[in-house]
């Protein structure tokens, strides 16, 4: 049932932005976003790891002033409580982002799904990391929530902080 809403969910999201108009990409409407994210697990997740860091890896494509969409993907590695193993999420998620002024307060959303490592018996599942931060021209700093609703009933739940750097593509 997760697959399915998931598949819905990314049609509709991709559909909503098609265009019969030529994109033009130039450094000022898009970049690449390399950082880094440190986080402290909840709910299930709690139970077996203490704490997590990950590399938040995203394309971003602006389309106005305000309004952004892309790819995001990354490495969230949850280091576990003793005597269980470490583990991780790699994410393959759209986003979009939402800026208020040119510099300043930003909301943004992930959605996709959620690649488990090192996890027995559970893939993973539908992915979402709803985010609110500040940005400028170069940095993004962030505040986030990230939820991975996997396979067995287990959710991977962390909250946390994040700074990503804008690459622009020429």
């Amino acid at each position: 049932m997760k697959k399915l809403f998931l598949g819905i969910a990314l049609l509709g999201f991709s559909s909503m932005f098609a265009q019969e108009t030529e994109i033009n990409i130039t450094p000022d409407n898009s970049w690449f976003k390399a950082g880094v994210t440190a986080g402290i697990p909840v709910g299930d997740a709690s139970d077996v790891a203490s704490f997590n860091l990950g590399l938040d890896l995203r394309g971003q494509y602006l389309f106005n002033p305000n309004f952004a969409i892309g790819v995001a993907s990354g490495y969230t590695h949850f280091f576990a409580k003793d005597g269980l193993d470490d583990f991780g999420i790699i994410p393959l998620a759209g986003f979009a982002r939402y800026y208020f002024a040119p510099e300043g307060l930003f909301v943004g959303a992930d959605l996709g799904y959620g690649f488990l490592t090192n996890v027995e018996s559970n893939a993973g599942g539908l992915y979402v990391n709803p985010h609110i931060g500040y940005h400028n021209r170069d940095w993004n700093f962030y505040a986030f929530y990230q939820n991975t609703f996997a396979e067995n009933d287990f959710d991977f739940q962390t909250v946390g902080v994040g700074a990503t750097y804008n690459i622009r593509f020429n």
